[in-house]
């Protein structure tokens, strides 16, 4: 373990271990909702949750955008893909997703043209290098993703370039958080709020957690002893008058970045989205405004979309990732994990993505 390298993190926990032995003396248990999948890993690798008081569980949240990518959207790709003169283009986790019109790599194998791309911007170039082909970026990610990929599309529109569009699957997280305080199902004391997503939309996009729902929130580092601060701090709010709490202040002020959020807003506006897992959740996507309609890959290949009808699947028989997204079980709680579902052979979208939960305890919680 990870933990005890520095004395701060030693005394940390030690402080954390007391406020939980207090707590527990009337609550039989605290859960604690990390949202992020980068905290997930950190958590994992660090050892903290092993480290901790048994009676304070930390539940992953729906924090890993390739995970909530859903099979409807991973199903335009895979259509889209399969198309002459098209490009798909698409950040690496995506290629292993499984879905109903099987995964990107297996499209790829097929003869589709599915490039892996670190950024919009390194797709924009391929486009106007090769003005004789259709290139797509497929738009996965969360509040910190869709700034960049809004200013590629202003560029493309400064430059003229007419083969390049985006076919947005963006997530929001604050809606999500609204759908999982508001369910009876799910029993969240509080959570451990995302430190990159909120370097772009700051505080107070949360602050329905406190007025609403009553519930302490700390936006939070990546580092051990960021987390087990951020900890600390949810656990100093139980019982008392909650708040959203800024523990990452390195990098994230309360009204976040403003220019990054200019961006978003003049590409992008709110539409209902689907969840992978969960399902619908309104006004929790992003999608084209107008005036950026010709970027929008939806619109430019819907004679393409109309010729697939979109496959009802339920996630494969016995894959739980809806349910560890939602923190309801933990991954070892699934039959198939660590079973038939490894990260050589994955059955479930947490077991594909760098920071799905499934992946963190693959590698390090077995």
């Amino acid at each position: 373990m990870k933990i005890g390298a520095k004395g701060s993190e030693r005394l940390l926990l030690k402080r954390v271990q007391e406020m939980v032995a207090g707590l527990c003396a009337q609550k039989e248990r605290i859960n604690l909702m990390e949202v992020c999948g980068t905290h997930t890993m950190a958590i994992s690798s660090s050892g903290i949750r092993r480290a901790i008081d048994q009676r304070l569980k930390l539940v992953s949240g729906p924090g890993c955008p390739v995970c909530v990518t859903s099979d409807e959207e991973l199903q335009e790709a895979v259509a889209i893909a399969g198309v002459d003169n098209i490009t798909v283009l698409t950040f690496g986790d995506m290629m292993r997703v499984p879905g109903s019109l099987g995964s990107l790599l297996e499209a790829k194998a097929r003869g589709a043209d599915v490039r892996v791309v670190y950024s919009a911007l390194d797709g924009l170039k391929m486009a106007a290098a090769e003005a004789e082909r259709e290139f797509v970026f497929l738009g996965v990610g969360f509040e910190t993703t869709a700034p960049t990929v809004a200013a590629t599309v202003i560029e493309a529109k400064r430059q003229g370039i007419k083969n390049f569009s985006v076919l947005a699957m963006f997530k929001l997280i604050p809606p999500a958080l609204d759908y999982i305080a508001s369910s009876k199902r799910i029993n969240i004391d509080g959570f451990i709020l995302p430190g990159h997503v909120s370097t772009i939309i700051g505080s107070k996009p949360y602050q329905f957690l406190v007025s609403r729902y009553h519930l302490p929130a700390c936006i939070t580092g990546f580092e051990t002893g960021d987390v087990l601060a951020g900890i600390y701090i949810l656990l100093n709010q139980i019982g008392k008058k909650p708040q959203v709490a800024i523990q990452y202040q390195r990098s994230v002020r309360p009204e976040g970045n403003l220019r990054a959020q200019r961006l978003m807003k003049r590409v992008f506006q709110r539409v209902d989205a689907k969840w992978r897992g969960i399902g619908l959740i309104k006004n929790s996507g992003l999608g084209f405004r107008q005036g950026f309609e010709r970027f929008d890959a939806r619109k430019r290949f819907k004679e393409r979309l109309m010729g697939f009808i979109h496959l009802s699947r339920a996630e494969r028989k016995g894959c739980r990732c809806g349910e560890v997204m939602l923190g309801l079980i933990v991954p070892p709680d699934c039959s198939l994990f660590a079973r038939a579902c490894t990260p050589e052979r994955p059955i479930g979208p947490c077991m594909v993505s760098s920071e799905g939960a499934c992946a963190a305890y693959y590698k390090y919680e077995r």
